[in-house]
């Protein structure tokens, strides 16, 4: 590997004292309850959250859990990449990276980075295994931050080089949602002599052209109209988002209500139960990915 050293996530015990000082002083009588999810984070679920934060959620088990795996860091395009990297066990594993967006972070792919590497553990051949690639991307996670906003053509650009230049890969496959399914698209669409194949969970490029026939131009309008009212955090984000770091930045259950409410909008929830497919685990450990690097904003 060319110009990249080993690295592992650990946290200081301060740090850890203060997020849970803030969650438990946080002042729930102030905050009105319209009794749902209707007009953003459940007040209830959040309480039940932010208590199971403070009196049981163990940050050094999931710590462990994600130092299980060998982490790097290597300089791509002046920007420090952080990613995770796994080595199939078979004789040619496939080279793959994986690619997280927002509000994700590298823990979403924890639970299968060891089933890709290693199939044969979990009674697959490991003839089919991979060697997987996991970046925080830049900005998010234990990445570096960019002095400024890049979007996920030049993402796609760093990761083409941390594929072929710094681990040496002449080929590889790309995986990715969100804007990691946006910066997949880009690797396959820009650097198709390296990247030989994508597979992505959200559509990013469309027809130059615009919906081809009546279905698409009637889920495009259906589409738009429910946009409108699911657009809120996108044109923050997009247009002043250092005004919602001053709000956020020293607010541990801001940032996580911020967060859940979109785990909870985007998953294929059963009815109103949003940890019928997040544990409170996996949801704060990702949000405490965000606390612990202080990346919210640049992220």
């Amino acid at each position: 590997m060319k110009a990249a050293h080993s690295f592992r996530v650990e946290v200081a015990e301060a740090a850890l004292d203060q997020i849970r000082s803030q969650v438990a002083g946080y002042p729930w009588h102030e905050m009105p309850d319209d009794g749902g999810w209707a007009y953003g984070t459940n007040l209830n679920y959040m309480k039940q959250l932010c208590a199971y934060w403070v009196e049981e959620f163990d940050w050094r088990k999931q710590e462990a859990k994600i130092n299980h795996f060998s982490h790097y860091i290597a300089a791509v395009g002046g920007i420090d990449l952080h990613f995770l990297y796994e080595k199939g066990s078979g004789p040619a594993p496939l080279p793959l990276i994986v690619s997280h967006g927002w509000p994700g972070s590298i823990v979403e792919f924890l639970d299968i980075i060891e089933p890709l590497a290693h199939p044969e553990r979990f009674g697959g051949n490991k003839e089919d295994s991979f060697d997987v690639i996991v970046p925080s991307l830049p900005g998010f996670g234990f990445s570096g931050r960019p002095s400024r906003p890049i979007g996920p053509r030049k993402m796609a650009d760093l990761f083409n080089s941390l594929m072929t230049e710094v681990l040496g890969y002449q080929n590889y496959l790309a995986q990715g949602g969100d804007w990691g399914g946006a910066i997949s698209s880009w690797l396959g669409f820009e650097h198709s002599a390296a990247c030989q194949g994508i597979h992505i969970n959200i559509l990013t490029m469309r027809h130059p052209d615009g919906p081809q026939g009546p279905a698409e131009e009637t889920w495009a309008a259906e589409f738009e109209r429910q946009q409108l009212m699911e657009n809120g955090y996108r044109t923050q984000q997009a247009t002043k988002p250092q005004t919602l770091s001053y709000a956020m930045m020293d607010s541990p259950v801001g940032q996580a209500a911020w967060i859940i409410e979109k785990f909870n909008s985007w998953s294929d929830i059963d009815g109103d139960d949003l940890e019928s497919v997040h544990s409170k685990d996996s949801l704060l450990t990702n949000i405490m990915v965000y606390l612990v690097t202080g990346t919210f904003n640049t992220a």
